[in-house]
């Protein structure tokens, strides 16, 4: 036998024959089609209120928003010769997202508008479930701010009853002048703005919903709400007749909705708990400069893309070193 003959022979797999997919790899009894019913579950609540407060016009905007985020991602599916996935509940949740990101008085057209936005702009053309790089509803959200400011910035007046059909235009609560909101309106959802931002309550036993599950990072939502009430509190304290107290600040805006159920995507936001920690670290202090010195009352949407496009830059930096790792006392590793 020669030297040659000796030697073992290395054979790579066929690259055609392999498997790839996003990180992180780590497998569980968790599926796609469970953890998107079990936000759904979470979201209950807060569309109950939004319903309690605004009437057959929320449910007409939920309806329209899910019905169409779901047609538009199966007519891609079709357009693409792709199996049907509107049974794993995605394209579902990316419709109750987005009808919570809307007025009650949003038209019609504007449901269908934001839904193609969200599944077609902000997954499907980056390759789906999985591979979008920022959280489609708020690409769809910003898409129609910038489009339609005037539309997406006049908000009804809530009043209870199922049976509500009358609108009347009111400011959200960071609209109006510090000392003109009180807490209890906004704990329990009687202010205008989005769907979305009706019931601090409503909204927080959702997100309890998603950390018992472990399906959120802590980490995420209490860097979030905390950097939020820190920088806003220091600014109240400073000028009080000029910026609503830190409360108002935390429980309106939309930033329990987007704190809970936005910036914690699974895809969209860090993998580590330190990454997790930068990435809400990051979301409050941008939101919180948007709402204090911006022309913009809330900047919970532009905060959490803006994160997004850092999430891997985020990911490097605070990836743990490997098992195994040493440092040799010349400075080099092995």
């Amino acid at each position: 036998m020669s030297e040659t003959d000796s030697k073992p022979i290395i054979q790579m797999p066929d690259p055609a024959k392999l498997v790839v997919s996003n990180s992180p790899h780590i497998r569980s009894g968790e599926n796609i089609s469970k953890i998107m019913f079990i936000v759904v579950g979470a979201m209950l609540p807060a569309c109950i209120a939004a319903v309690l407060f605004f009437g057959l016009a929320a449910i007409k905007v939920l309806l329209f928003c899910v019905v169409s985020c779901v047609l538009i991602e199966e007519g891609w599916n079709k357009l693409v010769k792709r199996r049907p996935t509107w049974k794993d509940g995605s394209a579902i949740l990316t419709g109750i997202l987005l009808g919570m990101n809307l007025n009650a008085g949003a038209p019609w057209w504007i449901c269908i508008l934001g839904g193609f936005l969200a599944i077609i702009l902000g997954k499907q053309l980056y390759g789906g479930l999985g591979s979008n790089p920022f959280n489609p509803v708020l690409v769809a959200r910003v898409g129609l701010l910038i489009g339609f400011p005037e539309l997406m910035t006049t908000w009804d007046k809530p009043a209870l009853g199922i049976m509500k059909i009358d609108v009347l235009t009111t400011a959200t609560p960071l609209g109006l002048a510090p000392g003109e909101t009180f807490v209890k309106d906004v704990l329990l959802g009687n202010t205008g703005g989005c769907l979305g931002e009706t019931s601090a309550i409503a909204l927080v036993a959702g997100g309890i919903i998603l950390l018992a599950f472990k399906l959120i990072k802590w980490q995420v939502p209490v860097a979030f709400l905390g950097s939020v009430f820190v920088i806003t509190g220091i600014a109240h304290v400073i000028s009080p007749e000029t910026v609503h107290s830190p409360f108002i600040h935390v429980c309106t805006g939309g930033l329990l909705l987007g704190a809970f159920f936005m910036a914690t995507d699974m895809v969209t936001s860090p993998m580590t708990r330190k990454g997790a920690l930068i990435f809400g670290l990051g979301c409050g202090v941008i939101t919180s400069v948007i709402r204090l010195w911006g022309t913009y009352p809330e900047g919970v949407s532009f905060a959490i893309l803006f994160m997004n496009a850092l999430t891997p830059l985020i990911d490097r930096v605070s990836i743990s070193k490997p098992f195994g790792y040493t440092v040799l006392e010349k400075g080099g590793a092995v």
